[in-house]
C-alpha cells in the first residue's frame, strides 16, 4: 500500500520538494519551550522547521530517512509520524491527515510547525512579524472546563488505544460541537441525551475517572488544533456493539484498534 502514496519517479518527487522548499521562503524566528529554534522559516505564508530540531525539543524520538521513496520518518512511545516529500499530507500511524508538504534543503527535512507541533500536544502562537512564533509544549490555550471534559471523554472511551485512537475520539467530540446538528460546548456533547446518553462512559460513569496522562495529552493536541478523521461524528466498539443504526445510516471513514469511525 505505501508505494501508491508516492510517484513512481522519484526524480519527480524530489522535483516537487525542492519547489516547495525554495518558493518564497523567508527567515523567521521560533522559540520552543523560550528557546531558539535555528532554521526557520515561512513559504507560501506556512512557518517551516527542521525536523530533527523541533523534535529534540518535544520529545524522545527516533528518526530514520528512506532514500528510495524519499521520506522522513520519526518514532516515539506516542506514534510514527511519516513525511513523504513533497505531499499535502503526513502519516500518523500509517493514517493519512492532510498537511502542507515537507520538503528537503540541505540534507535536512523541513516541515510544517503547526501540523507537528500540535501532534505533539504542543501550542503555537504567532504574535506578529517583529516576534517569534512560540511553541510551549503540553499547553492547550482554551477554557479549563473543555480541558476537563475532554480528557476524560477520551480516557474513559479509549484510554487502552493507541494515541491516534485517542486523537480519533477526541475529533469526533469536536467535530460534534462544529456541527449545527449536535450541542455547541464540549461538555453539552459529552453529556447529551437523547433517547440515551451518546457515550457509554456518561451512562455507566467512567466519565468522572481521572484521565490518563497520555489522555490528557491527547485532550491539549485535539483542542490546539490536531485534528484527524475530521469528518467523523460516530464510533463504535464492534467488540460491544453491532452499531446497527451507525453501520446502516452513516459512511465508514476508518478503523483505529477497537473502534470502528463513521462520518
Amino acid at each position: 500500500m505505501r508505494k501508491t502514496w508516492f510517484f513512481p519517479l522519484v526524480f519527480l518527487v524530489l522535483a516537487a520538494a525542492l519547489s516547495v522548499g525554495t518558493a518564497r521562503a523567508a527567515a523567521v524566528d521560533v522559540e520552543v519551550d523560550g528557546e531558539v529554534l535555528p532554521g526557520g522559516e515561512t513559504v507560501d505564508g506556512v512557518t517551516y522547521v527542521p525536523l530533527r530540531g523541533l523534535l529534540e525539543r518535544l520529545g524522545d524520538w527516533e528518526l530514520s530517512w528512506d532514500g528510495e521513496n524519499e521520506t522522513a520518518e520519526a518514532s516515539s512511545e506516542l506514534m510514527t509520524l511519516t513525511f513523504p516529500l513533497g505531499e499535502p499530507w503526513l502519516l500518523i500511524d500509517g493514517l493519512a491527515v492532510d498537511s502542507p508538504p515537507a520538503y528537503l534543503r540541505e540534507g535536512r527535512t523541513y516541515v510544517p510547525l503547526r501540523s507537528v507541533a500540535r501532534l505533539c500536544g504542543a501550542h503555537v502562537r504567532w504574535q506578529g512579524r517583529q516576534s517569534p512564533v512560540e511553541v510551549t509544549s503540553g499547553y492547550a490555550e482554551c477554557r479549563e472546563e473543555d480541558l476537563f471534559w475532554l480528557s476524560r471523554i477520551i480516557s474513559a472511551e479509549s484510554q487502552g488505544e493507541s494515541y491516534l485512537g485517542q486523537l480519533a475520539v477526541g475529533a469526533v467530540v469536536l467535530n460534534r460541537v462544529e456541527s449545527g446538528d449536535y450541542p455547541d460546548t464540549i461538555y453539552d456533547v459529552v453529556f447529551e441525551y437523547n433517547y440515551a446518553y451518546q457515550f457509554e462512559p456518561v451512562a455507566n460513569g467512567a466519565i468522572h475517572w481521572e484521565p490518563t496522562e497520555k489522555s490528557v495529552l491527547a485532550a491539549k493536541a485535539c483542542l490546539n488544533g490536531a485534528r484527524v478523521l475530521k469528518d467523523s461524528l460516530y464510533f463504535f466498539a464492534p467488540a460491544l456493539s453491532e452499531g446497527a443504526w451507525i453501520t446502516a445510516n452513516r459512511t465508514y471513514a476508518a478503523t483505529i484498534g477497537c473502534h470502528r469511525f463513521y462520518v
